[in-house]
């Protein structure tokens, strides 16, 4: 991609920005959010047409002006959100709308399921292609959608067709592994390696940055439009990644806690059951503490906070709130009580995307902006205070969300939350998503509103944020507590042992 150029009302998204891939070479694209990495893929996709620039392929210019054409050169992408029709199986999911038919348009089930089988087995899925998609773990889904994505640029499969080759020269990764746990992830680097020794080129994007460290060949980085770097595998490292996707050191990534001071529970679960679960959880969050939840994806721990929150109401335990026992049987009791939940899925569940700011900050406590009617200056008030507290970069509190990047998006989120003042909040997967700088941005503000008293519940599966930001961590495995970790002594090594059913060494 040479010297490619896009711009967007108000916004040079990227400005003459340059990328070259090798074949069989697993490539890094990192950046801060809005540094037009989405934006450049999107272009060599054919979703976006370039202003200006060229792409070639094999050193011929390529004419790519719509997604058709990408994959007619063997270009696949396989983007951060899965898309999957669960209530078909797997090969179906895979060959949707180019199954093999008869000449009366008629399904071949069985050269279907044979071709299906073939991609299954090359990307490492150990399922009956026969399989649902909604009984498979989300790792594995990742799989199906790579096995599709290899699938998409060969020729409509016929009868008579003996063998289905790799197609796809060029495979497109963004963000894979945001909901895979551990394990999910090191069988995701053990298909791209083979995929590598095929042949096949990828470009991978990830804000992980240790996933990059060690999967890539090379590393380039974009800020603010740019190519302001590239960084052989030699040179790879966090700190050389950070300093140039930011243009400075962050020397202190997680802030240091203030000297401990006396903390008195703010929440105490006693025996707390959810329903369809066996397991009892009993434990204590201090008010100014930020308390840890760890444990590997499928593990309990959304299930525990959605619990706690009302989402899912427990089937019995007992919940103190300062020390009162309350009944939580639904959010609004958890809201009344002083709890609050920015969820895992922020677009999905944590937001109104198509609403202002405004709108969305003093959504949770709507009720208080109303008396007869709805008192728009004081919402007004309340969410020019959030801006300013948490710095959400936004040309104004009337700006539709949807519109913000996804780093000022969570800190919305979180604004939504902090406008009630809350005893306890709960944050799942709070960086999820989101650029390097934004990350530190969240740690400070996590740590700030603990210092404050707020009794913070923090679920993260990056262990790094776990040791580096929490006071105490309790882990999880199978769907109960394994056990709990101080301050002193956390390591990442111990948390695995706890989540994957050992004991702390």
């Amino acid at each position: 991609m040479k010297s490619i150029s896009k711009r967007f009302p108000g916004v040079l998204a990227l400005d003459a920005v340059d990328l070259e891939l090798a074949q069989g070479e697993i490539l890094g694209l990192i950046g801060e959010n809005g540094a037009g990495k989405s934006t450049l893929i999107r272009i060599l996709g054919g979703i976006y047409p370039a202003d200006q620039g060229e792409i070639w392929i094999d050193g011929k210019p390529a004419a790519i002006a719509a997604v058709p054409d990408a994959l007619a050169l063997g270009i696949s992408i396989i983007h951060q959100e899965l898309n999957l029709a669960d209530n078909l199986d797997i090969a179906s999911n895979i060959f949707l709308g180019r199954e093999p038919v008869s000449l009366l348009g008629v399904v071949r089930r069985r050269r279907l399921y044979q071709q299906a089988a073939r991609l299954a087995q090359s990307v490492g899925l150990a399922r009956a292609v026969t399989t649902p998609v909604e009984e498979l773990a989300t790792g594995e889904q990742q799989l199906v959608e790579i096995a599709k994505a290899l699938s998409l640029s060969a020729p409509r499969p016929k009868a008579g067709v003996a063998a289905l080759g790799l197609a796809t020269r060029i495979l497109v990764l963004d963000e894979p592994t945001s909901s895979l746990s551990p394990p999910e992830t090191e069988r995701l680097f053990g298909v791209m390696r083979d995929l590598r020794s095929s042949g096949v080129s990828m470009i991978y994007i990830s804000h992980r940055l240790a996933e990059v460290e060690q999967v890539c060949d090379r590393v380039i980085v974009l800020r603010d439009g740019r190519r302001v770097g590239e960084l052989s595998r030699d040179e790879m490292s966090h700190e050389a990644m950070v300093r140039l996707m930011v243009g400075r050191d962050i020397s202190r990534f997680f802030p240091e806690a203030a000297q401990r001071r006396t903390r008195s529970p703010a929440l105490s679960v006693e025996g707390l059951r959810r329903r369809g679960c066996p397991a009892t959880f009993s434990f204590t969050a201090q008010a100014g503490e930020i308390l840890g939840i760890a444990g590997l994806v499928g593990a309990g721990r959304t299930e525990l906070v959605r619990c706690l929150f009302g989402i899912e109401p427990a089937a019995f335990g007992r919940i103190r709130v300062e020390g009162r026992e309350v009944r939580i049987t639904g959010p609004a009791d958890a809201i009344r009580c002083g709890i609050g939940l920015v969820p895992e899925d922020r677009k999905q569940l944590g937001l109104i995307l198509e609403m202002a700011v405004r709108e969305n900050v003093t959504l949770p406590g709507i009720g208080s902006y109303r008396r007869v009617l709805l008192d728009r200056r004081r919402e007004a008030e309340v969410t020019r205070e959030q801006v300013r507290a948490l710095s959400i970069r936004t040309p104004g509190i009337e700006q539709e969300v949807q519109y913000l990047s996804g780093g000022n998006q969570q800190k919305v989120a979180l604004a939504k939350w902090l406008a009630l003042r809350p005893k306890v909040l709960i944050l799942d997967e709070p960086t999820r998503g989101i650029d390097v700088a934004s990350k530190s941005e969240i740690y400070r503000l996590v740590r700030e509103l603990a210092e404050s008293g707020v009794a913070v519940i923090m679920i993260s599966s990056e262990l790094e944020e776990i040791v580096g930001l929490a006071d105490r961590a309790l882990v999880m495995h199978e769907s109960a507590i394994s056990g709990e970790l101080g301050r002193e002594g956390m390591t990442e090594h111990k948390i695995m042992q706890l989540a994957t059913g050992g004991r702390a060494q």
